[in-house]
């Protein structure tokens, strides 16, 4: 499926980002096992980054809305080149990552929601595929590139990633301008809390927008937080370092691009609830990670977990972005999306902080974690199996 030229130049950018945010992450928890930090530091890390989504959703979104997408992308980029800088210049991990953490959160928003303003609706599922892959060699190259070198030197990975950041906006720039969508009539506080209150509601009564928030939610969650039991698990099961746990990491992401290129070339958009079952399989998979003990079928297991998590998300995050285009303007769609999906991955990175301080053991919080996302995802499927496209929640 052939895009226009500026969708491949937001593509470039998108990727180099997405490269420093999940290189930063191994690199940050490197430093923080160089500096002999308790284990629960390690989940409260990604807290940092996450609670900006959440604190900040109900004015990202107007932000995003109120000038070119293009623009609010290098300003954000800016704000985690600063974050970056400042984890070179000494300040503590936790501090540094919040503020790319704030850069992120800005970031979101304008890079999918300027996927509906550039492209029409019967490319979404496509895009979103090309989006979701990039992102995911993004993932791959990250952790490989980041575990390897944060495991010889942290703050020379640091350096290395605060250029990406720095390229990634040079290609901001080039980021077609498109025509302001959505744009609020007011700038006050208090109008945007009750302006993104309007969009919370609208996407949550809508049933397309239901099914695809409630996935969405569950799979960001659930996503964050199997990054981090996975080095856990293969630390505990496999004998992995961080290094070798991160290019386990990466074959987890390398599923998931395959699924996303499966998702994109079969699923079109009235289709997209037709992928629930994917999730549930999903679930009980990660169950069975919890009696693995070779290396070699964990990386099948691995890749297959991946493979269905891309083959599900893609075309609900399509779906999403469209029935948040219609209702409220994309950059608010995001905006909702992530402070549900970054309150999910709060509470489920909250959970699996009070269990790792609990001394509970890896292999009863891996199998507590698959059979919750099986579960879930049961009862999501029962309920909206039969949606219709004109469907709506009363």
């Amino acid at each position: 499926m052939r895009m226009c030229k500026g969708f491949y130049t937001l593509l470039i950018a998108q990727f180099l980002s997405a490269l420093a945010d999940n290189a930063l992450l191994f690199a940050a928890i490197a430093l923080l096992a160089q500096m002999q930090s308790p284990d629960w530091h390690t989940p409260l890390l990604q807290q940092f980054f996450v609670i900006s989504y959440i604190v900040l959703a109900p004015f990202v979104g107007s932000f995003a809305d109120a000038l070119p997408k293009g623009n609010v992308m290098f300003i954000a980029n800016a704000i985690k080149f600063i974050g970056s800088l400042a984890m070179i210049l000494g300040v503590p991990p936790l501090y540094a990552y919040g503020i790319v953490g704030i850069g992120a959160a800005a970031y979101s928003p304008a890079k999918y929601g300027i996927l509906t303003e550039l492209l029409p609706p019967e490319k979404l599922v496509g895009a979103n595929g090309w989006m979701e892959g990039s992102t995911v060699i993004a993932i791959i190259l990250g952790a490989i590139v980041g575990g390897i070198l944060a495991s010889h030197d942290p703050k020379l990975a640091i350096i290395l990633i605060t250029v990406l950041y720095l390229l990634a906006a040079i290609f901001n720039i080039y980021i077609p301008k498109l025509p302001i969508d959505h744009k609020l009539p007011k700038k006050n506080p208090v109008f945007m809390l009750i302006d993104f209150w309007y969009s919370f509601k609208a996407l949550w009564l809508d049933a397309r927008g239901q099914v695809s928030l409630a996935v969405t939610t569950l799979f960001w969650g659930a996503g964050a937080t199997l990054r981090l039991v996975v080095i856990a698990w293969a630390a505990s099961a496999l004998n992995f370092g961080l290094e070798q746990s991160t290019q386990l990491m990466a074959l987890l992401a390398v599923g998931i691009a395959v699924g996303s290129i499966v998702a994109a070339r079969y699923i079109t958009l009235e289709e997209s609830t037709k992928v629930l079952p994917a999730g549930i399989v999903m679930g009980l998979l990660v169950i069975a990670m919890a009696f693995v003990q070779h290396w070699q079928l964990a990386v099948v297991l691995l890749f297959i977990i991946g493979t269905l998590a891309g083959f599900f998300v893609v075309p609900l995050n399509a779906l999403l972005q469209h029935r948040g285009h219609e209702l409220i303007g994309a950059g608010h769609s995001i905006a909702v999306q992530n402070f549900n999906e970054h309150i999910g991955i709060l509470l489920m990175l909250g959970a699996y902080l009070l269990m790792v301080k609990a001394q509970i053991s890896i292999t009863l919080i891996v199998i507590a974690f698959g059979l919750f996302v099986s579960v879930c995802m049961t009862v999501i499927h029962k309920r909206y199996r039969f949606i219709k496209p004109c469907d709506s929640v009363v």
